[in-house]
């Protein structure tokens, strides 16, 4: 999230978070675009007036450099004609302030489901199952005990990093992979 309003930027990053969704802030434009260049986001949800570098700046510079993160423009400026520029410039979607919680969600799920192919609710790989829709998971007959946060990485990071793997590697549960390890999830103590 790119945003000068401190307190807002904070206070939605709280609630996204709530809603198991990884979170950095930004509260300038140099600081907002050298994070968006040198991480690939899901979303980047950026404001327009910003200072050091304008938003609508940061926008032109990441859809030029083919920047495969979706952006929402969440901003001030609510004008027909403000949409219409923003989205010209190559954001992905336009939400004006003041806006609905609820709304900022189910937008940036939107965005984030497109920003890469579709995942099935139940994910497997070797014995490891896991159901995203039910937050469960188990090895075998092992039931896998999974906080709100680590059901919540589970469902963000597998995906992609399982889709990259070569075929003959196994997943680590770290995000990468490795040609002699199978998926060995963390015991409890």
């Amino acid at each position: 999230m790119i945003e000068d309003d401190a307190e807002m930027a904070e206070a939605v990053a709280v609630g996204l978070r709530r809603e198991r969704m990884a979170v950095d802030v930004a509260l300038d434009g140099r600081a907002g675009l050298a994070r968006a260049v040198d991480n690939d986001y899901d979303v980047i949800v950026l404001d327009r007036d910003l200072p050091g570098v304008h938003g609508d700046t940061i926008c032109e510079k990441l859809v030029a450099d083919g920047c495969r993160s979706r952006i929402l423009m969440l901003t001030a400026a609510a004008s027909n004609d403000d949409l219409i520029d923003g989205l010209g410039l190559g954001a992905d979607d336009y939400l004006p302030k003041p806006f609905d919680f609820p709304v900022l969600v189910a937008r940036i799920g939107a965005l984030a489901r497109r920003a890469h192919p579709a995942v099935p609710p139940v994910l497997r790989h070797g014995d490891v199952v896991l159901d995203t829709a039910r937050r469960r998971a188990h090895r075998g007959e092992r039931p896998l005990e999974l906080t709100p946060r680590s059901s919540g990485c589970w469902r963000c990071c597998w995906p992609r990093r399982a889709a990259r793997s070569p075929p003959k590697s196994s997943w680590n549960g770290c995000g990468t992979s490795s040609p002699t390890r199978s998926p060995t999830p963390s015991r409890s103590r």
